[in-house]
């Protein structure tokens, strides 16, 4: 069985990252990209499908692990009667071939080393052809890929295993440096791997010292900075969701998904956290990589794209993998990219928006996109669509879809009366009012006093809670406090908040109740900052900050009743809001260093 999601550590280099374990088993990595098919997948199987594990044999073990301060730097100190020795994870960023270099330092006495690597290409379906060079080099060969081992530890072959059994005195260094090219080019050369540990310890120390976060938690809010910096891809800027595929929302359950893309709706999210946060180059990356994603007809705009843009991500299940805890299906690619979500168009207009706001200069000009996803989408901004949780049944007259199209035609009423932007203004404000008026009269049930998840529903959603962040009302507002309140009665779990109200039966399947949605609960703590309720907001803040893992990552849900960390997992939305949330509180309590919002409080 693979470790609990919470067991896992990341390292990356701005092009992929890898997953260790605290056995110091690598479970998990996708190379040479994001997106592409895994080499270690035992994460989703067994170590059949791929594993890199480093460890001591003394079973007898404990095992302590950090970040290097500052650093996507892993050191995994192991504790053995006879001694003491700490492994050392890393990927250097150099924008090349892509390396994980691991070291094993001796620190006290002796202890008793066991190396043991299965390469699995094709996400863990393809056994590649190993040979040994003549310098030593390992040398492993699958169609287009090729992987390359150099270490100063005798390597061997057991079955379809390569293992090294050795022993580190303290004082002692070995090695172990693998390398990803394509399987057409040669032989990459070998990396210096003293220089490669000194250059990136002050690529990642230099670049989590910007961040400008004052608060008592600085140290978590770096550390989520670096997290998402970690799922960004260089060339591109393009932020993946998650750099895993079809980690169980429910372990057990069936909705598994595959987050290796990039999601608009997060656009503005991520916008906010990396501005307030002092990274104003990575905004400005991400916010062109929108652009060139979202470039041609508005009506072929998706809800998400690949790292470079790529608009087909066909979704397929791997048969030979029985998914994590044996979790069903495994899926690579995701259908929802083909949804019609209307949200995406609000959330799209509100980044563009707050890049306007915050002064973000652009290669290209925006306007123009803008109108034209304006003049499309006042022709269907009325039909039902998948929602923001992009359900694959049918589609409905979601509330907060409805929301996002309001908050599309308000910034594009704000980009003429604040920034003189050209376009048929008054047009834009009739439609704007008209949604409003259609939701507060059919996505209000005014016998619970709260705003229900689709018209003419009676269930509750927890992307009501971003009603008030948008600016659809006021936070005061007599039923933004009734749809508060009601989501605390009737959706939350614990403490957490879920994101489907718990009466629902969804998809028409019977399948367990979710985890709680992270970033959900972290919207209420939003809401109770533009309400001053302060308070209960750092209790939620701190609730959901205590169950980040002892490396301070967290996934997409947590399962109260489990403690279980669930769902995608290093959780990119998770993360942001988590920054977002701090800032906002932090801004509370220090009145002269005003938080980012969406909406202005007023």
């Amino acid at each position: 069985m693979p470790s609990p999601i919470e067991d896992y550590a990341l390292i990356g280099d701005c092009l992929t990252t890898a997953l260790v374990s605290r056995d110091g088993s690598i479970d998990w990595l996708c190379w040479p990209t994001f997106d592409s098919d895994a080499c270690f997948a035992a994460m989703l199987g067994t170590p059949e499908h791929g594993r890199w594990k480093i460890a001591p044999k003394d079973a007898a073990v404990t095992a302590k692990r950090a970040y290097r301060d500052g650093t996507l730097i892993l050191e995994t100190t192991f504790s053995c009667k006879s001694g003491t020795c700490t492994l050392i994870d890393f990927m250097p960023p150099r924008g090349e071939a892509s390396d994980i270099v691991r070291l094993v330092r001796g620190d006290a006495g002796v202890v008793e080393m066991r190396m043991e690597l299965l390469l699995r290409f094709g996400s863990g379906a393809n056994v590649p052809w190993v040979r040994r060079l003549d310098d030593g080099t390992l040398q492993a060969v699958a169609g287009p890929d090729m992987v390359v081992l150099r270490s100063n530890v005798e390597m061997r072959g057991e079955g379809m295993t390569t293992v090294s059994d050795f022993k580190v005195h303290q004082g002692e260094t070995y090695h172990y440096v693998m390398t990803y090219n394509p399987s057409h080019l040669p032989v990459p050369e070998a990396i210096d791997i003293e220089i490669a540990l000194e250059e990136t310890e002050s690529f990642w120390t230099e670049w989590s010292s910007r961040c400008n976060f004052k608060g008592k938690h600085r140290d978590f809010i770096q550390r989520s900075l670096i997290t998402l910096k970690a799922m960004t891809y260089a060339p591109t800027g393009g932020i993946v969701a998650a750099p895993t595929t079809s980690l169980p929302e429910k372990v057990g359950g069936a909705r598994n998904w595959d987050y290796r893309f990039c999601w608009l709706r997060d656009a503005t999210f991520t916008l906010l956290a990396l501005i307030d946060s002092g990274y104003v180059e990575e905004a400005v990356a991400w916010h062109e990589w929108l652009l060139r994603s979202v470039a041609g007809a508005p009506a072929d705009m998706q809800i998400m794209y690949s790292i470079t843009g790529q608009r087909r991500l066909l979704e397929w299940q791997a048969d030979w993998l029985p998914g994590y805890e044996n979790s069903k299906p495994v899926r690579f690619g995701n259908a929802a990219h083909a949804q019609l979500q209307l949200d995406v168009y609000g959330e799209l207009m509100d980044a563009f928006h707050q890049a306007r706001v915050h002064k973000i200069q652009l290669n290209g000009e925006t306007w123009p996109v803008e109108t034209a996803l304006l003049k499309h989408l006042a022709q269907v901004w009325m039909e039902p669509d998948c929602g923001i949780w992009e359900r694959r049944d049918v589609p409905r007259h979601y509330v907060f879809s409805k929301v996002m199209c309001w908050v599309a035609f308000d910034r594009a009423v704000l980009a003429v009366e604040e920034f003189g932007r050209k376009g048929p203004v008054e047009e834009w404000r009739a439609i704007r009012d008209g949604i409003h008026a259609e939701i507060c009269a059919n996505g209000f049930d005014a016998q619970e006093n709260t705003f229900v998840e689709a018209y003419g529903s009676k269930m509750l959603d927890a992307s009501l809670l971003l009603l008030p962040a948008v600016g659809f009302l006021k936070p005061d507002d007599p039923r933004i406090i009734g749809t508060i309140a009601a989501i605390e009665r009737r959706m939350m779990k614990d403490g957490f908040v879920l994101r489907h109200d718990p009466q629902e039966a969804r998809d028409g399947e019977v399948q367990p109740i979710e985890g709680a949605f992270l970033a959900c609960t972290l919207w209420l703590a939003d809401v109770y900052v533009l309400l001053g309720r302060v308070d209960d907001a750092r209790e939620l803040y701190l609730r959901v900050h205590g169950i980040a893992n002892d490396v301070g990552l967290l996934s997409e849900e947590y399962d109260p009743t489990l403690r279980r960390q669930t769902g995608n997992f290093p959780q990119a939305l998770t993360h942001i809001a988590m920054i977002n949330s701090a800032q906002n509180i932090f801004a509370a309590l220090h009145p002269d260093k005003p938080a980012v919002q969406r909406a202005k409080k007023n």
